[in-house]
């Protein structure tokens, strides 16, 4: 008999508390499985392995406990009655996909998800849903709402909370479109039905982000590719990082961040976009080239082209924990050589890639080619484009971003 148990880990949170799990022991193994619940010490009842009346709504939480250890030891008979021998990782995908009584609640569904996510090393969509997730639990008050609840009027009021709280349109569009993708994979999956399906009536489309547009104009680029950076060498590697994603197709900083100096080779640089999983080949324009000869003087003592992260053995975890350290000072000091340069625009780390649209445009680039919406506006349409176009087509297209002189630059080299 396998021994299933609610428990208290003992892995502290930021704020004091303790995450609760869901604890299977099989032949001398054990597998955790998170559940939406923390607990501080004093809240949690370790024998009895219940909520204590110390912790708000504990009736609720204890119910959905006890829902999850009785559906625990559903799969482990059933899983017994159709074969003796079986392995936690039989018992595992039996718990998390088969059988699913608390499937209708869109909490405990959503954190298996994130789970996923972060397995699967997708740490960027696991942050995302995880800012989702804590901000409906907090407009709703409570960890348990069924799905056929979450309908156009729920999902209206929730858009107004987070208006309230001087939410955009962009910033409320993620949200609603991180609770729409739950929807999909519990449809999907068959935990839920395609009726209680709420986007049929509420829109996201009609979110369409009024912000200023942030592009720079070629000027403005070529003023950043000149700036002597010998009298502000903090801003070398920034300003490097800028120009190398603008005259990279907008490669976007995770992109950066991870390129190795394996993905170049014979003048191009070939890699796999983190976001989209599409293959590029990008020819190397010359300001590319002298930016990549600048750190293959200055070894990293990693595989990695920029000193960005510092070690080859990093989990997903770590590298998702650096990238927003890195992407922090990044923005700081572009706002930094946007002064310097004089450049009135807020700069920011994706300017570089709604820049490179506009500036092919500017050049007379069709939008077939590449399209001014680049960023957040019909992205996968121009994603589908780059695809489907001859890469040489977006070189020489690229090659008409180059300054009209050939100039070195010896701030590089300073540097």
């Amino acid at each position: 008999m396998a021994s299933i148990k609610i428990v208290l880990r003992k892995k502290r949170r930021i704020d004091g508390s303790f995450p609760i799990y869901l604890r299977v022991t099989k032949d001398r193994k054990t597998k955790f499985f998170k559940t939406i619940f923390n607990a501080f010490p004093d809240e949690w009842d370790a024998n009895a392995e219940i909520f204590t009346k110390k912790n708000s709504n504990y009736i609720q939480k204890n119910r959905l406990l006890s829902n999850i250890k009785d559906k625990a030891y559903r799969v482990y008979l059933n899983l017994k009655t159709e074969k003796e021998r079986f392995t936690l990782s039989d018992f595992e995908h039996a718990f998390r996909v088969k059988s699913n009584p608390n499937g209708n609640n869109i909490f405990y569904f959503w954190d298996d998800l994130i789970s996923e996510m972060l397995t699967a090393g997708r740490t960027g969509s696991a942050r995302c849903h995880k800012d989702a997730f804590s901000t409906l639990q907090k407009f709703h008050g409570s960890t348990i709402l069924n799905f056929e609840n979450v309908n156009l009027a729920f999902l209206s009021k929730f858009e107004g909370f987070l208006r309230f709280r001087g939410g955009s349109d962009g910033g409320i569009s993620v949200r609603m479109r991180c609770i729409r993708t739950v929807f999909n994979i519990a449809i999907e999956r068959d935990i839920t039905s395609a009726d209680n399906y709420p986007f049929k009536k509420y829109k996201i489309s009609k979110l369409k982000s009024k912000s200023a547009k942030r592009a720079l104009e070629i000027g403005e680029v070529y003023k950043i590719l000149n700036m002597d950076t010998s009298k502000h060498p903090e801003l070398v590697d920034s300003r490097n990082y800028f120009l190398f994603s603008f005259y990279t197709r907008g490669m976007n900083f995770a992109d950066i961040m991870k390129l190795k100096w394996s993905n170049i080779k014979d003048g191009f640089i070939q890699y796999t976009r983190s976001k989209t999983k599409g293959n590029f080949k990008i020819k190397i324009l010359s300001p590319v080239e002298e930016i990549l000869d600048y750190y293959r003087v200055q070894p990293t003592g990693t595989s990695y082209v920029f000193p960005l992260l510092k070690s080859d053995d990093l989990t997903p975890i770590e590298i998702e924990r650096a990238k927003k350290q890195t992407l922090k000072i990044f923005n700081m000091n572009l706002k930094e050589i946007a002064c310097h340069c004089q450049i009135e625009k807020t700069l920011t780390s994706y300017v570089a890639r709604h820049s490179f649209a506009n500036c092919l445009k500017q050049k007379g680039i069709a939008t077939d080619i590449i399209s001014e919406s680049l960023g957040h506006q019909n992205l996968e349409v121009t994603q589908a484009y780059l695809k489907e176009l001859d890469s040489s087509i977006l070189d020489k297209a690229s090659e008409l971003l180059l300054p009209p002189q050939p100039t070195s630059h010896p701030h590089l080299r300073i540097c």
